[in-house]
């Protein structure tokens, strides 16, 4: 047990553990020191000196050792200079005085702001910070009532200077207090920004290129304590005070990142809420208080142009407005015809609720539940995954954590920070790819194989004497597993080797230890907890069938499935977005965006969160959950259709992992560390506190007493590249042509246009040059794509990436001209 230390802080005696510093011991307390350059998360710097206090020591007989008594107490000597309280740690018997009863320390703070404000801009009516503005919130609590510097020595630097092209910095209201050099260097672990010049001619600069090259450059607005940084999206967008907050989950990947969605009514927007920001919530055991860029930025396409907003029907060959009972009625009359004979094909974009429900219609027509997804596994995650008690930021010295072919950069930016910490606190990280990740430098063994070796691989590290024996050794031990130039059948085949692993290592039914997959969409675990399972041969389930789509469109994403489509018998598509799939649909039906209604989904560690209600429908569109429910209905299926919580409840009473859940459990909070998102701003910048609950893991079959049957990987032979042919992967990008990245302008320049990447060798056999636009070839399909050259692929391989036009679903051969 961590050794405890008591002091006495401003009269009120203190006990915290032994290394706290005085300004975290203080706000545990309820205490308040004002700090700029201070963060919670990040080592202290010293450097902003807002946090003077009077710091006084028992004096220690040096020829005793004792402490030196006086009228029965210890006798305490304070120095003659103020001390930074973010700098010093606590020390038995300790005395501090703050601002709050020491006039010293009251007027080292007034002096301090008067500084920092001899050449801050007067621009407080129209800063953006206002209404959040530490500095200014600060002024007003502990800052002089005018300034002894004259205004015309002001330093007048560059406004709206751009970082990037997501961040803007405005140079002359930066205080130097370095908190985003040292987020970037520190917790991101991407040196992009840093100081330069000195003095009062000291600034912020950008040392990358592109200009501030990270996916988490957003965080570094929400830490930031005046209005220097801000992102592009919401820069003059409106007041803090104008903004309504509503819990929310993001909905771009597995981590299930806890985030905050302001909206407002405004009269740009003709009189309709609209989202501003997004903006992190605070989930120790989930993102902390960080969020990636795109969480930030692609709430866009939740408003897009784009949005259905009625029902549709086809007539005489097209599809016209109709009412919801016209709509509803005729999607009931070609799923009853076709009965057996149908398909629900759903994506993990969807809720819990929502799929649960979709599960419930295949069951009662005896159709088909398929989940649109290229990545397999997920039934063996239900059986070796996380469960309660799991938490990776517990993770340090002593344990393990593999992760076998994914970039978890480009498909999970908060695993990937969560887990360079954990290395950084001393776990021991193995990355296992064949290609080179940005992982592979905070790792403590790198494994690389030939795409196609990944099972045997994974089944080899036991064998490797120094690697093997830190896994089967580590106290906790947890493995991500991917589909990086893997598809569905490798997938599912890594899954089921990974979990032996965590069997044979004595890792498996317990917390801190399992399997996650880091999956392409928001709730694709909640989906196979659920029962959807995913097909091989999606186009050959798809023809002569009647098909329900919902959250999906296979027709945009792969000409194969549109060709397939053409084939079904009746489409039903159930979207929040016009695509190529409703276009081809017989009935459409509009659906609400996450943001427009209540749900759950559950994370890639198996963790049920709820989102809330944050903006009115768009049109007349209903909840995924009720379109289907009143579908059913007509059907003579019991399916719930009223509210969100009661299809929830439904849920629970039928599937084991869920059971004992409901939306009041998932809404309980309790104390986190840091404090943070109340009121002094200062101490953890803008995220918000966790008051609409911090989720629930589900139950694994260990702690239910169940004995688990791991299902065989098939050993296959491995895809080779041959002579004059190359070998198509399929690899995740983070910023790709997906509908939700395309609808956020700002993404654009990080988009970009379809590109494949060669090794340099195959490049200059083929007779192509970086940039060049090249024609791909494979399975049937071909595409254009720009060429980029890495070197740290194999020579006879190619990188084609997923949601990029270019429809690849599997490892093939693959001719490039």
């Amino acid at each position: 047990m961590t050794k405890q230390v008591t002091l006495t802080i401003d009269g009120t005696q203190v006990t915290v553990p032994e290394e706290t510093l005085v300004v975290d011991a203080a706000k545990l307390a309820g205490i308040e020191i004002p700090v700029f350059c201070y963060h919670p998360k990040m080592e202290p710097a010293g450097m902003c000196r807002m946090c003077l206090v009077e710091v006084g020591r028992p004096v220690i007989d040096r020829a005793s050792g004792q402490v030196v008594m006086e009228d029965g107490k210890p006798k305490i000597q304070f120095l003659p200079k103020l001390e930074t309280a973010c700098t010093n740690p606590v020390s038995e018997g300790m005395v501090v005085r703050t601002q709050v009863t020491s006039e010293k320390a009251k007027e080292g703070q007034r002096g301090t702001l008067e500084f920092l404000l001899t050449s801050h801009p007067l621009d407080c009516p129209i800063c953006d910070k206002g209404g959040e503005c530490p500095l200014q919130n600060l002024t007003m609590a502990h800052g002089p009532g005018k300034s002894r510097f004259p205004y015309d020595e002001k330093m007048h630097l560059a406004k709206r200077y751009p970082l990037g092209e997501l961040i803007l910095l405005d140079r002359e209201r930066c205080i130097q207090c370095g908190r985003c050099i040292r987020f970037q260097d520190d917790i991101a672990g991407e040196a992009v920004l840093g100081f330069a010049d000195r003095g009062r001619s000291t600034q912020i600069i950008s040392i990358s290129e592109p200009g501030f090259d990270s996916v988490f450059s957003g965080n570094t607005t929400d830490i930031c304590p005046v209005g220097a940084l801000t992102t592009t999206d919401f820069r003059f967008g409106a007041r803090p005070w104008e903004l309504q907050a509503t819990a929310s989950i993001c909905s771009q990947c597995p981590v299930g990142c806890n985030t905050t969605i302001n909206a407002r009514r405004e009269a740009m927007s003709n009189g309709s809420v609209v989202i501003k920001r997004m903006m992190p919530r605070q989930n120790e055991e989930v993102n902390e208080i960080w969020m990636c860029d795109k969480g930030r930025l692609t709430y866009h396409y939740t408003e897009a142009g784009q949005r259905l907003s009625d029902p549709m029907v086809r007539q005489g060959g097209k599809l016209v407005k109709a009412s919801w009972e016209a709509a509803l009625d005729q999607a009931a009359a070609r799923l009853r015809e076709a009965g057996s004979n149908s398909v629900v094909l759903a994506s993990g974009r969807l809720s819990n609720e929502d799929l649960f429900n979709l599960r419930s219609l295949a069951g009662g027509l005896g159709g088909q539940a398929i989940l649109y997804t290229d990545m397999g596994g997920g039934d063996v995650t239900s059986l070796a995954g996380v469960g309660p008690g799991t938490d990776l930021g517990k993770l340090g010295k002593g344990d393990a954590i593999l992760v076998v072919a994914s970039d978890l950069y480009e498909e999970a930016p908060i695993w990937w920070l969560r887990i360079k910490q954990a290395a950084d606190r001393g776990a021991t990280l193995v990355v296992a790819n064949a290609r080179q990740t940005k992982l592979d430098r905070h790792a403590k063994f790198v494994v690389r194989y030939a795409n196609g070796d990944e099972l045997k691989t994974v089944a080899g590290l036991p064998g490797k004497e120094t690697l093997g024996q830190e896994l089967t050794d580590a106290a906790n031990l947890v493995v991500f597993f991917g589909s990086d130039g893997l598809g569905l059948k490798g997938s599912a085949d890594l899954a089921a080797v990974c979990a032996k692993l965590l069997q044979d290592t004595g890792h498996a039914g317990k917390p801190n230890n399992g399997l996650i997959g880091v999956w392409p969409r928001a709730n694709d675990q909640g989906a196979w907890e659920l029962g959807f399972r995913p097909e091989a041969d999606l186009a050959a389930a798809l023809k002569g069938r009647t098909v329900y789509v919902a959250g999906a469109d296979p027709a945009g994403d792969d000409p194969r499935l549109a060709e397939a489509l053409k084939g079904a018998k009746a489409i039903i598509a159930q979207e929040i977005l016009s695509t190529a799939t409703t276009g081809m649909a017989d009935v459409v039906l509009p659906a609400q965006a996450y943001s427009e209604r209540d749900g759950t989904y559950t994370s890639g560690e198996r963790r049920v969160q709820r989102f809330y209600r944050a903006i009115p429908p768009r049109g007349d569109s209903r909840q995924d959950f009720v379109i289907t429910g009143q579908i059913g209905q007509r059907l003579g299926l019991d399916i719930e259709s009223g509210a969100a919580h009661a299809a929830f409840d439904r849920l629970a009473a039928a599937v084991k992992s869920f059971a004992g859940l409901n939306y009041d459990k998932l809404a309980e909070v309790r104390q986190q560390w840091p404090i943070v998102g109340r009121a002094d701003m200062y101490y953890g910048g803008t995220t918000y506190e966790n008051s609409k609950g911090l989720g629930a893991h589900l139950s694994t079959p260990a702690e239910r007493g169940e004995t688990v049957s791991l299902p065989q990987p098939q050993e296959k032979t491995a895809l080779r590249p041959r002579e004059n042919e190359l070998l198509a992967v399929p690899v995740t990008r983070l910023y790709d042509l997906g509908v939700t990245v395309q609808t956020a302008p700002l993404l654009k320049q990080r988009t970009g246009e379809p590109a494949i990447a060669l090794h340099p060798e195959a490049a200059r056999r083929l007779g192509v040059e970086a940039g060049k636009r090249v024609t791909i070839s494979f399975d049937g399909v071909s595409g254009k794509a720009v060429v980029k050259i890495d070197d740290t692929i194999p020579a006879g391989v190619t990188l084609v990436p997923r949601s990029m036009g270019l429809a690849i679903r599997e490892p093939v051969p693959a001719k490039v001209n």
